[in-house]
């Protein structure tokens, strides 16, 4: 039996690198000179963090990030934009998760997906990713294209990982 898995990750040496070199545009853009803003990523809490002056400059901040994430080959719906900015003092903040890991009702879409193409394939979940089984590697090819044609309904970024025959 063939088989592969449907993951989605962010690897955070990649992520690390977007935001510094989003950090340095910043620090180099004419409409952000005298800025006490700042933009980090965290590693273990896997998030974002922006601090800035006002709603328009975390607004650019945001394009420059995932402006940045798309020179680095990474899918600019791995990041989750739900929560909004927050007034902190002087400074408004917004903390960006990145997101890592299928969740229950993505991993309920992808199944549904899978079975609405009458493929003769079998999908598992398995915590935060689904194993795909199947007689023939063509079939499996299959899903692989099924998932890339619906990634707009999916919403995140999904890696095809550990394709065994």
């Amino acid at each position: 039996m063939a088989s592969f898995d449907i993951v989605s990750k962010v690897d955070p040496q990649t992520m690390d690198n977007a935001v510094n070199t989003a950090r340095k545009e910043i620090m180099n853009r004419y409409d952000f000179r005298d800025t006490k803003g700042s933009i980090e990523y965290d590693k273990k809490a896997n998030e974002v963090h922006i601090a800035m002056e006002n709603d328009m400059r975390v607004q650019h901040t945001e394009d420059v990030l995932l402006g940045k994430m798309v020179k680095q080959g990474m899918d600019a719906t791995a990041l989750d934009f739900s929560k909004e900015a927050y007034q902190s003092g002087a400074m408004v903040k917004k903390d960006i998760k990145v997101k890592a890991g299928i969740d229950k009702e993505t991993s309920k879409k992808i199944m549904k997906l899978i079975k609405d193409s009458k493929l003769k394939v079998s999908a598992a979940i398995m915590d935060e990713q689904i194993r795909v089984t199947g007689k023939k590697i063509d079939d499996l090819q299959d899903v692989i294209a099924v998932m890339r044609g619906n990634s707009e309904e999916i919403g995140m970024p999904l890696q095809y990982i550990n394709m065994k025959s």
